[in-house]
C-alpha cells in the first residue's frame, strides 16, 4: 500500500505525462497551464515543472480535454487517497465523474422539480435554469445498514426509533448515496471559471435538503491573484486546493515578493491548501 507522498508523487506525475504540454509561442515557451500573456505566469509555471522533476511534452491538448484529464486524474487521487484513510472515516464510498446531483439523498427532489419545470413554462421561469448542477467529482456515501450499526452492540432494533435519518438504509424507500462532496476543478483559473464555481457552490447551499456536502475547488493555475480570485471571501467554498501548493510557495518566492505575500496570506487564512490536504479534510 502506498503512503500520501508516494500518491502525491504519482498523481504529480500522472498530470505531467498525460496533461502537461509546453507550447510555443512566438520565440517564447510557455506550459499550458500558464497565461502567455503574463510574464510572471509563465515563469510561476516553469518554476513548478522544474520542482516536480519532471520532464513535460511538446504539443498542444485541446482545453476540454485537458480538464476531462485533470478531472480524471484527480479523482483518481482522491480515491486512492482516502481509502488510505477508512480507518479514519469507516463507510462505502462512491467516487464519480460529472455526476447529476438529484441522484443524492439531499437533491433528489431536484429531478421532480426538473420535471415539473419541463411541463411549465410559466415555473421554469420562477426557478430559473441550472439549479441542477453535475459538479465536476462527487463523493457518495452510501447509507448504513443495521447490521453495520449493530456490528459492535445492539444499539438499534425494530422499535421506532431514529426512523428520519437518511444514514439508515432502512429509512429509504429507494437507497440513494448521501452527497459527502463536490469538488470543482479548475485546470486554470480567469474570471468566469471562478465565478463559475462559486455558483456551483451557491446551488448546492441553496437547494439542499439535508447536511451540506463538503464544497471545495482544485486548481493548478500558477498565479496567486487568479487563485485570490476564488479563494479569498467566505461561505461560498469551504476552501481551494492546489495541486502542488509546495512548489508553488517555492516557484512565486523566486518570482514575485508581492504575489509571495499575497499567497501566503491565502495560506495563513486558511483559504488554500495542498491537494494532499484534501483527503484528510474529507474525513472530517
Amino acid at each position: 500500500m502506498s503512503n500520501m507522498a508516494e500518491l502525491r508523487q504519482l498523481y504529480h506525475q500522472e498530470v505531467c505525462e498525460n496533461i502537461i504540454r509546453v507550447k510555443l509561442g512566438g520565440t517564447l515557451e510557455y506550459p499550458n497551464f500558464a497565461d502567455r500573456s503574463s510574464k510572471a505566469s509563465i515563469e510561476i509555471a516553469l518554476g513548478i515543472l522544474d520542482r516536480f522533476g519532471c520532464e513535460a511534452l511538446d504539443g498542444a491538448i485541446k482545453g476540454q480535454t485537458t480538464g476531462g484529464l485533470f478531472e480524471k486524474i484527480t479523482k483518481e487521487f482522491l480515491q486512492s487517497s482516502f481509502e488510505l484513510l477508512a480507518h479514519l472515516r469507516p463507510g462505502q464510498w462512491g467516487y464519480f465523474l460529472n455526476a447529476n446531483i438529484s441522484d443524492f439523498d439531499q437533491y433528489e427532489h431536484l429531478a421532480y422539480l426538473s420535471q415539473l419545470a419541463s411541463a411549465d413554462k410559466d415555473l421554469a421561469s420562477v426557478l430559473g435554469v441550472g439549479y441542477i448542477v453535475k459538479p465536476d467529482i462527487v463523493v457518495g456515501r452510501a447509507p448504513l445498514s443495521l447490521g453495520d450499526v449493530n456490528q459492535y452492540q445492539n444499539i438499534l432494533s425494530a422499535d421506532g426509533v431514529a426512523k428520519l435519518t437518511p444514514l439508515l438504509e432502512e429509512n429509504h424507500q429507494e437507497t440513494r448515496l448521501l452527497l459527502h462532496a463536490s469538488i470543482s476543478c479548475k485546470w486554470t483559473l480567469r474570471s468566469d471559471r471562478s465565478q463559475n464555481a462559486r455558483t456551483e457552490a451557491l446551488n448546492l447551499v441553496r437547494n439542499r435538503k439535508g447536511n451540506l456536502p463538503h464544497i471545495v475547488a482544485v486548481t493548478a493555475e500558477p498565479l496567486p491573484t487568479r487563485i485570490a480570485a476564488l479563494a479569498l471571501g467566505t461561505g461560498d467554498l469551504d476552501c481551494v486546493y492546489h495541486f502542488a501548493l509546495p512548489e508553488l510557495l517555492d516557484a512565486v518566492s523566486d518570482v514575485s515578493e508581492d504575489q509571495l505575500e499575497m499567497l501566503h496570506g491565502m495560506v495563513d487564512g486558511r483559504r488554500l491548501r495542498d491537494i494532499s490536504d484534501l483527503p484528510f479534510d474529507l474525513a472530517i
